[in-house]
């Protein structure tokens, strides 16, 4: 993939202050350069150590993050930066049943998807494990939707959806507990 940019155009502050949910989107695609921005800034490593651009509670990292395109679905390396198929068809379409059939994630050009391996946080912090990975879940898709934001992208997070459908859907792993749907594109004015 791409390597990340570290300057944009846009500052942190308008990015916030623009920040809106959008749920209508052209059917333009999103380029490989967009894709490869939005992954590193929900996960990407930031530092020699290999700490992300999310908090993570005792730099575990617990989070798995995919997106589904036309082209297929893939799942987010850190680690070099890069993209794993996991599969080469389209799999929106059953995102979006998924979704509860909700039309930002019928419309939208790439679906990002935030999972958890809460086990591990748990070998670290036990009970207080499931607090701390959906705290680092609000991160990463906040840093997703601003990065969408500073891309002049529109961004949604959803959270309303059949977890096993999402996991069947990309052929998750069982120990991957999906926390979001996030569908990104290109706005419609």
């Amino acid at each position: 993939m791409p390597e990340p940019r570290l300057e944009s155009e846009l500052s942190l502050e308008e990015a916030i202050a623009r920040r809106r949910s959008v749920r209508e989107f052209t059917e333009e695609s999103l380029s490989r350069e967009e894709i490869s921005q939005l992954l590193w800034a929900a996960q990407g490593i930031t530092d020699p150590r290999g700490l992300r651009s999310a908090p993570s509670a005792g730099a575990l990292y617990p989070l798995e993050l995919y997106v589904a395109t036309s082209d297929g679905a893939y799942h987010y390396l850190p680690r070099g930066h890069a993209l794993q198929v996991v599969g080469e068809e389209d799999r929106r379409p059953d995102l979006w049943k998924a979704g509860l059939k909700q039309g930002a994630l019928q419309e939208a050009p790439a679906i990002f998807v935030v999972t958890a391996v809460y086990q591990r946080t748990e070998a670290k912090y036990g009970e207080r494990a499931e607090r701390y990975v959906k705290l680092e879940a609000g991160h990463a898709a906040q840093n997703i939707l601003l990065q969408a934001m500073a891309l002049r992208l529109g961004a949604v997070p959803i959270g309303a959806f059949y977890d096993d459908q999402v996991q069947a859907a990309l052929a998750l792993h069982a120990d991957h507990q999906p926390l979001y749907l996030i569908p990104v594109g290109h706005p419609q004015r």
